[in-house]
């Protein structure tokens, strides 16, 4: 065989190779692109809450996921809910904001942040032990007896069993999935 002759079966297989795996590269940096600005959107949320005096920056958790910024924990006051979520909304490239944040009145939120730690852990005891749910990446959170369910799961069908997993444990007076479902390939 002479080498022409190789060249002309083997580059195609070689240049095409060498393409995929150029995609598959873009691919992940669009990905870590992405993880990057949600990291960047955080922390830049996070800031402008600690430095704004109509809210209490400590009393908020900020998590963002392509672009929208979702903010949980309890707040003394209406109005300082309201003042959080313009806050984040003001912020360059933030997408939308979900407040999920709990109007709490300060002397009533250590009994309800004890409630809700024991909610916590009893639900993602549960999910711990559904041999479906082991392999997902589900993380759990309580604000006021409301359970939000954050994380990846394999399939549609384990995101609804999670849920009704925690929809079952006392003390929880609603569920909120915003579990995503594991892209194949």
């Amino acid at each position: 065989m002479t080498t022409r002759y190789l060249m002309s079966i083997y580059a195609p297989l070689v240049f095409g190779a060498l393409l995929m795996t150029g995609l598959a590269t873009a691919g992940e940096m669009d990905k870590e692109k992405a993880l990057l600005n949600d990291t960047y959107l955080t922390s830049k949320t996070k800031i402008a809450l600690f430095a704004d005096s109509r809210v209490k920056g400590t009393q908020i958790n900020v998590e963002t996921k392509k672009g929208v910024v979702m903010l949980r924990g309890k707040v003394n006051s209406g109005e300082a809910r309201s003042a959080a979520a313009e806050i984040a909304k003001g912020i360059d490239g933030v997408k939308s904001v979900k407040n999920e944040l709990q109007v709490v009145a300060p002397s009533k939120r250590d009994a309800v942040e004890d409630k809700d730690e024991a909610i916590t852990e009893r639900v993602k005891k549960q999910i711990a032990r559904d041999s479906h749910l082991k392999k997902a990446n589900i993380d759990v959170q309580t604000n006021a007896g409301v359970v939000s369910l954050t994380g990846e799961v394999p399939n549609i069908k384990a995101s609804a069993q999670a849920s009704w997993i925690a929809w079952k444990v006392a003390g929880v007076k609603s569920v909120k999935n915003d579990l995503t479902v594991k892209e194949k390939g």
